[in-house]
């Protein structure tokens, strides 16, 4: 049986990143929060991750800055950025820094779900291809 995938989500709302870990364990998935963008971006360096869902707005480093840092590392790492930050601007901005999914806040953990699975599936599919 192959190991689970591994997520990490930086959220600095606690009940959000909550629910979300929540919702992606019982998917199977192996869920590590960080409360800040310093945890987040330390985790993120030393550690080898699955997908990383992504807040924008975080205490110390912010969220776009971590994006920034995880394209910039040899192994590609998918991320779904979550925001409050709605605005076109916002959203266009975060996939262009390397984002593979945006949600705006308030969203559906169910949805997550379903994009961290379909995320997967390609990251999945292009490896086999590859």
């Amino acid at each position: 049986m192959p190991a689970p995938k591994r997520i990490l989500i930086v959220e600095d709302d606690a009940h959000i990143a909550e629910l979300m870990r929540m919702h992606l364990r019982d998917e199977g998935y192996a869920v590590e929060l960080a409360a800040d963008g310093q945890a987040g971006l330390r985790l993120l360096g030393r550690e080898h991750w699955d997908a990383l869902v992504l807040d924008l707005m975080l205490p110390g480093i912010d969220g776009l800055e971590i994006c920034r840092h995880a394209r910039s590392m040899a192994r590609y790492t998918p991320i779904i950025i979550t925001s409050a930050r709605s605005s076109e601007v916002h959203r266009i901005l975060g996939l262009e820094l390397g984002a593979d999914d945006y949600l705006a806040k308030p969203f559906s953990v169910l949805e997550l779900v379903a994009r961290m699975r379909a995320l997967l599936r390609r990251t999945e599919a292009l490896a086999r291809n590859a």
